[in-house]
């Protein structure tokens, strides 16, 4: 028997207009739009949909908007194929929270506050120091590690053989840079970003962040839901809450998350938000796995042909 699971966007795969023609299309969409906006007490729907960008960009709008789209882009799947079913979740960064969502471990509207709230707080490390964060494609693990003892940056994100993400202090990023060239990279990129996600630098939101989860009612999710932190399934709740907090300042293990998952029998796995990035990751790592993706009414139509042929 398949097994399946749900794989949620994380920051930087947001673009403006996403979940526009979805909310055209589908009156379950505009809804969910609504709701997000009288819960946040803001427009996010018109920043998703109409930008601009550098407004859309800000962490505390991207981080939501794309929890957002995420999470109606699963409803419309719902929606389409009622018989839907899924074994396991896992989201990439702030699609963590998207991911315990779906398993039922918080609310859609607790979940929105929190990232929201979540992406103020790590906006507002950014703006207290000077980070970065950049590409590196071509390099394993292992010497990436290396040039980040070296320089003093930090390991961010795990993606897929070959591509890491490293952050940290402008100067050291720059260092790393350029080492990872010397080192063999084929690329070696700094990206445009507000700060240095997955840091030490963000260390000024964790308190915050704690401070908010306490208030929230978490819940034992209702299938295996993957931690970037530790790439295993959350544990009891309380572990829940120390894990996304530690999250802000870890890297995030998504190769090993996949890896994991694949591991326990997998073989379908649907994303779902804006953009397939996630997708790509998963291709790199096991080109042979089936993978679907829910960004708009063309990806929605072509998911639910494969779901119910």
């Amino acid at each position: 028997m398949s097994k399946t699971a749900l794989l949620f966007a994380g920051q930087g795969a947001q673009a403006v207009g996403m979940g526009k023609d979805l909310a055209e299309a589908f009156p379950l969409a505009r809804q969910l739009f609504d709701r997000a906006n009288a819960t946040l007490g803001y427009d996010l729907a018109a920043i998703c949909h109409d930008g601009p960008e550098p407004e859309l960009t800000r962490t505390e709008n991207a981080q939501p908007g794309i929890y957002l789209v995420s999470w109606i882009a699963l409803a419309l799947l719902r929606e389409r194929v009622p018989s839907l079913s899924f074994d396991a979740t896992a989201g990439l960064s702030l699609g963590e929270f998207t991911a315990l969502a779906a398993a039922g471990a918080l609310s859609f509207e607790e979940g929105l506050r929190v990232v929201r709230l979540r992406g103020r707080f790590m906006q507002e490390a950014c703006e207290a120091t000077r980070g970065g964060m950049a590409a590196i494609i071509g390099l394993d693990e292992a010497p990436t590690r290396e040039i980040c003892e070296a320089t003093g940056a930090t390991l961010a994100n795990l993606n897929c053989p070959g591509q890491i993400v490293i952050s940290g202090d402008t100067d050291a990023i720059a260092r790393a840079v350029e080492a990872a060239k010397a080192k063999g990279a084929r690329k070696a990129i700094p990206l445009s970003v507000a700060g240095a996600y997955h840091s030490p630098l963000m260390a000024s939101a964790q308190p915050k962040l704690a401070a908010e989860l306490a208030r929230v009612a978490l819940a034992a999710p209702s299938v295996p839901v993957i931690a970037n932190v530790t790439a295993l399934p959350h544990g009891n709740p309380a572990d829940t809450a120390r894990l996304l907090v530690e999250q802000v300042t870890s890297s995030v293990r998504w190769e090993a998350s996949m890896r994991y998952l694949l591991a326990q029998g997998f073989t379908r796995f649907i994303e779902l938000g804006p953009g397939s990035a996630l997708s790509g990751f998963l291709r790199r790592i096991d080109k042979s796995v089936p993978v679907l993706n829910v960004s708009d009414v063309p990806t929605l139509e072509a998911t639910v042909k494969a779901l119910t042929d």
